[in-house]
């Protein structure tokens, strides 16, 4: 059976990198402070002085077996695609973006969203459970 959840305090932040040869990858570290944290990749780009090359962006981030590997999640060509849209990448920290292959300057833009999640307020439940005894006992009285 699933659980009623209600969200507090949800918070979007901006959040981006740029991979290139003085940079080969970025992290978003794990936070300890016990809430829930997502990273969603938004857009990937590669730069104006971006050489017309295949530039290979991979993503490392932890499993369901544990294991980190390296993904590839976008391969841009100045020519051919220059830039992607992507919805509904999501990552849970900590995970790694690098640049596998090209020169860059490429441009990752997201966000990082934290949310706490606590169970139903005591109002909601009251009120969701109320109506429903009410209606069992009209049927039993019946």
């Amino acid at each position: 059976m699933g659980r009623n959840w209600c969200i507090q305090g949800l918070s979007y932040v901006s959040t981006g990198c740029e991979l290139g040869v003085n940079s080969r990858s970025c992290m978003v570290k794990e936070d300890d402070d016990f809430l829930e944290h997502l990273v969603l990749l938004r857009t990937i780009s590669l730069g104006a002085d971006a050489r017309d090359e295949l530039h290979v962006v991979a993503v490392e981030s932890k499993n369901t077996y544990g294991d980190h590997k390296p993904v590839p999640i976008a391969s841009l060509r100045v020519s051919v695609l220059p830039m992607i849209s992507l919805k509904g990448l999501e990552f849970v920290p900590p995970v790694t973006f690098m640049l596998q292959c090209g020169t860059g300057p490429v441009y990752l833009s997201g966000q990082h969203v934290t949310l706490e999640d606590v169970p139903m307020c005591k109002e909601l439940l009251d009120t969701d459970g109320g109506d429903e005894d009410s209606a069992r006992a009209e049927q039993d009285g019946d």
